[in-house]
């Protein structure tokens, strides 16, 4: 690739949507020229900008230095003494909204469980004990492998009262990414349960973390709760329940103060290939960045009822279930099953019986909610809602309408969030009281993110045209590195492109500056010298009335170089045929122009993804060019799918 070669952009969609007046009034930020100022201020000056953030938290000790810079390596609030479940707990009760809701939990099988503030308190300081008469001390790394039930996040909270870092598992990983994540984090305790609820299932997760064990020495104790009641093969001595462990526990609990910069979190990102990465956050930049960034883009509100829909084991439920919304003082919701269990109204059934105010969920479960039709949704008062959100991957100009109209009833504001693991929190959303927002677009940049597009060399792109997704200067959030492993994080952010953050997405700003991601760099496909974003050609594709979801891949052509390879989901009824697969690349060709015709268009069921809901357009390169599959596959949510893809390859 030459210095000045970047991606091409072809989407056009002109739609937008001013904020609703009665919103707009009400909000944190109400108009574009608050939005304006405030950016403006936050940009020229940012450490104080966020010193004053900072300042609305409780700390032991003041910090001295808002940043320390020096490039990879960021510090926030040198100096600084505080403690994030303190911030989430303590501060809520000792300000008189001990009585408040802090979790409305569901489980699958429907059961449902509230906890108060206090009595979350209580729960976290009763856990933090226990797990400090099994030995665990400050910093030692404690591996969570749950269910999406209260406990998670109480045990989350509980290691960050006592200043023990938590990495957590999503609980349907496999007993290799349990083994791998253990071993390089160095950690001698994992708290688990006999099993989780997952469409009408019991996931087995005491039975994969008792294999781990017997793999990886250095699991030492096992901490049990009991979730579904199945028999587990309880090893005594290494193994201890939850209740018991807890019975005799006092409800409180010294809190730890930690240094700004100690170590809050390992996350470990599934990667598509190699060794997973340990992206390692601590306990200030990310406490600050995550609690301004939930109350100004979902525009907190003390009464809201705020359900995202994320796993607690990726960086989405971390920020954004339990960190930014619990330091906020909001009620937050935890659902622990399948979207679609008993039927596919359940989200929308969860929404109108807990009254949920504000929605935050991935663009692939919105295409899932679209390919089976509006009636689930038009069953149930969705009336409560007054703000939905999007996260994990661009969504497309057709699945955002159709969330904005059968969702949200033409009357709630959408916020498209950028940001990844390595964030810590949102960089690119739009305010919901402040920014017009266009279908497809995460819009503008939050406060203090100095976002831009570059080329390979380093320069700043003009309006609508593609590039690398870039940001100069440090935020809160910022990830501190990748666990012991400094060569890969100085290679992998800071030396594309040097001196500023490399994101590994394309994108392009428009002429009103707003931002549209592209895809990832990794997926672009190059066709007769053409540079495309997979994302542009996708959501062309799903812009056809027939079609609910579509993945699109880059295969080895002998005059071109590259041609497009399309995976296409059907709208639930509609019976592919040769002549819709020929509409269907017209329609295309229409969209975008005959260089993004596909060469290859198959018809599948569903298209690979991993649990968190992103499409693992790796395997589908591989089926599309070979037939088969042999890269790894532990992250993958339904290994059928890609057995069926490859079977339909064979036929």
């Amino acid at each position: 690739m030459t210095h000045a070669e970047t991606i091409e952009s072809r989407l056009q969609e002109t739609r937008k949507f001013e904020p609703p007046a009665d919103f707009a009034r009400q909000a944190h930020v109400p108009s574009r020229a608050a939005y304006d100022e405030t950016r403006r201020r936050s940009l020229d000056d940012p450490e104080s900008f966020w010193a004053d953030i900072a300042r609305g938290f409780h700390w032991f000790a003041p910090f001295s230095k808002t940043l320390e810079w020096n490039l990879p390596y960021a510090k926030w609030f040198v100096g600084g003494k505080t403690n994030i479940a303190y911030n989430c707990l303590d501060r809520h009760v000792a300000a008189g909204r001990g009585d408040h809701p802090a979790i409305i939990w569901e489980g699958e099988p429907g059961e449902t469980r509230k906890l108060t503030y206090r009595e979350l308190l209580g729960e976290v300081c009763r856990f933090a004990n226990a797990l400090r008469s099994i030995g665990v001390k400050k910093g030692d790394r404690v591996t969570i492998y749950m269910p999406m039930t209260p406990e998670l996040a109480i045990a989350m909270l509980a290691c960050a009262r006592i200043g023990a870092p938590h990495s957590v598992i999503f609980g349907g990983f496999s007993v290799q990414a349990i083994v791998d994540r253990v071993e390089d984090a160095e950690s001698h305790v994992v708290i688990t349960a006999d099993g989780g609820w997952r469409r009408g299932k019991i996931v087995p997760l005491y039975q994969n973390v008792d294999e781990a064990a017997a793999r990886c020495p250095l699991i030492k104790k096992v901490v049990v709760l009991r979730r579904t009641g199945n028999d587990i093969p309880f090893k005594p001595g290494r193994d201890a329940w939850w209740h018991e462990l807890t019975a005799n526990a006092a409800d409180a609990c010294p809190v730890e103060p930690c240094d700004a910069e100690d170590m809050l979190f390992l996350l470990y990102t599934s990667g598509s290939t190699g060794k997973p990465k340990g992206i390692l956050h601590t306990t200030a930049g990310y406490m600050v960045h995550t609690n301004y960034t939930a109350r100004m883009i979902f525009d907190l509100k003390p009464d809201d009822v705020y359900w995202c829909s994320a796993d607690a084991g990726w960086i989405t439920g971390h920020s954004y279930v339990i960190y930014g919304i619990l330091s906020n003082g909001v009620t937050t919701l935890l659902y622990e099953g399948a979207p679609n269990f008993p039927d596919w109204d359940r989200f929308w059934a969860i929404i109108a019986k807990h009254q949920v105010t504000k929605f935050y969920t991935a663009p692939t479960a919105i295409r899932s909610f679209m390919r089976e039709g509006r009636e689930h949704a038009d069953k149930h008062n969705l009336s409560s809602l007054k703000l939905l959100g999007t996260v994990g991957e661009p969504i497309n100009p057709e699945a955002w309408i159709w969330y904005h109209e059968v969702i949200g009833g033409r009357r709630c504001p959408i916020v498209d969030t950028w940001w990844q693991t390595e964030t810590g929190g949102i960089l690119i959303s739009p305010l919901p009281g402040a920014i017009a927002t266009k279908p497809g677009s995460a819009t503008l940049p939050f406060f203090g993110i100095d976002a831009v597009i570059m080329d390979r060399a380093g320069n700043v792109q003009p309006p609508n045209s593609g590039g690398f997704l870039c940001i100069r200067k440090p935020w809160p959030g910022i990830l501190r590195g990748i666990w012991r492993d400094p060569e890969r994080f100085q290679k992998q952010y800071w030396s594309e492109i040097p001196g500023v953050y490399f994101t590994g997405d394309s994108a392009r700003q428009d002429e009103d500056g707003c931002f549209w991601i592209m895809g990832r760099v990794d997926d672009v496909i190059k066709v007769a010298g053409h540079r495309l974003g997979t994302m542009e050609v996708e959501s062309a594709i799903v812009s056809h009335p027939a079609v609910a979801e579509a993945a699109v891949v880059g295969v080895p052509h002998e005059i071109k170089g590259n041609a497009i390879a399309a995976f296409v989901t059907l709208v639930t009824g509609t019976q592919p045929t040769p002549a819709l697969r020929d509409a269907i690349i017209a329609h295309v060709v229409t969209q975008l122009g005959a260089v993004a015709r596909p060469d290859q268009l198959r018809f599948s069921q569903a298209v690979p993804k991993t649990r968190s809901g992103k499409i693992m357009r790796r395997l589908l390169r591989e089926i599309a060019t070979t037939g088969e599959v042999k890269g790894d596959t532990t992250t993958l949510e339904d290994f059928s799918v890609v057995a069926s893809l490859a079977q339909k390859d064979e036929e």
